[in-house]
């Protein structure tokens, strides 16, 4: 029997974590950067997130499988309450409800944070192609998440022009005199 456990990912954890983006980088539209980001690069992005957001890891047996984290959405006080969304999960162990494990572990992080919106920007093919499908919309279509926009042309890769959509999901209550958004605690997961 399989063993899964999903715990916060540290600096230590980028070189597996930057292993299994590269591939997608290399390989795929789903990511818009043309150039791998160096370990020290990418060890950068794990420390400026865990500042203030949770930055999950999923093991299957031991060994990293996938990776997902929160940021910041816009990036203005008046977004406190929103954090856009990412998962990456090994594209040999795809498919088999890792990504749903880690995406609910990480929206109830996020919730308990007292976040209340959660957007997903999503590379979107007119046609898919060996570089891009719709997977990636399926996936957070499944998760609970509804298109909110989509933008055309914008993102170009691989010789050929792809759209991006932005996804919504809510998962709190707004009101007035609303509460503080807590920063994340590393112990909270």
């Amino acid at each position: 029997m399989e063993n899964i456990v999903i715990r916060n990912a540290a600096v230590e954890d980028a070189q597996e974590l930057l292993d299994i983006y590269s591939y997608y980088v290399k390989n795929t539209a789903i990511s818009f950067e043309y150039e791998v980001p160096s370990l020290e690069e990418f060890r950068n992005r794990i420390r400026n997130t865990l500042k203030k957001y949770p930055y999950l890891c999923i093991l299957k047996d031991g060994i990293i499988k996938g990776y997902a984290y929160a940021g910041a959405f816009v990036g203005r006080a008046a977004y406190d309450w929103s954090a856009e969304m990412t998962v990456y999960i090994a594209h040999d162990a795809r498919k088999c409800g890792l990504g749903r494990r880690i995406y609910e572990a990480l929206e109830a992080a996020l919730k308990e944070m007292g976040i209340l919106n959660l957007y997903a920007c999503i590379g979107y093919p007119d046609e898919e192609d060996q570089y891009l499908t719709k997977n990636s919309a399926q996936f957070h279509q499944h998760m609970g998440y509804k298109t909110v926009g989509e933008f055309h042309n914008c993102g170009y890769k691989f010789d050929r022009w792809y759209n991006m959509i932005w996804m919504e999901k809510i998962i709190g209550e707004h009101g007035k005199n609303q509460g503080a958004v807590k920063d994340f605690i590393s112990g909270m997961y």
